[in-house]
């Protein structure tokens, strides 16, 4: 499954373009001080993640159940624009995901997101969890 294909990414209008995630500054999406809701932003960094991890280790789609763990955001800026999410995971992180994942058919990793406006001014920070076992 696409991202964008996921219903409430589809819902709050999250688009994907060559691999990257975003979501325009619209109605649906604000809050009441007319910035883009917590949620939104909450939304958007997850899916990213998700994206992220499914992109690590495309060699596992279909034999695998990624679940989410455990997340953690901070919200630094109002999000006043269209926002976009980027992503990254430690390189020694991912080794021992690999280790763990080969010994035992699962394994926990972390990926980090950042959100950021189309001025790059960071709006939100995360980091989530996954957990992903053998199907």
């Amino acid at each position: 499954m696409e991202a964008i294909d996921i219903p409430f990414a589809k819902h709050i209008g999250i688009e994907e373009q060559n691999n990257e995630l975003s979501l325009n500054f619209k109605e649906d999406v604000l809050n009441h001080i007319r910035t883009i809701h917590a949620s939104a932003q909450f939304t958007l960094a997850e899916t990213k993640s998700g994206l992220y991890l499914q992109s690590l280790f495309p060699q596992l789609e279909g034999k695998v159940i990624p679940v989410l763990r455990d997340a953690q955001i901070r919200y630094k800026k109002p999000a006043q624009e269209k926002i976009v999410a980027f992503s990254s995971a430690d390189t020694q992180a991912v080794e021992k995901f690999k280790s763990q994942f080969e010994k035992k058919g699962r394994g926990l990793l972390q990926i980090k997101v950042e959100i950021k406006d189309i001025n790059n001014v960071l709006t939100s920070q995360a980091i989530f969890t996954w957990f992903v076992q053998t199907l």
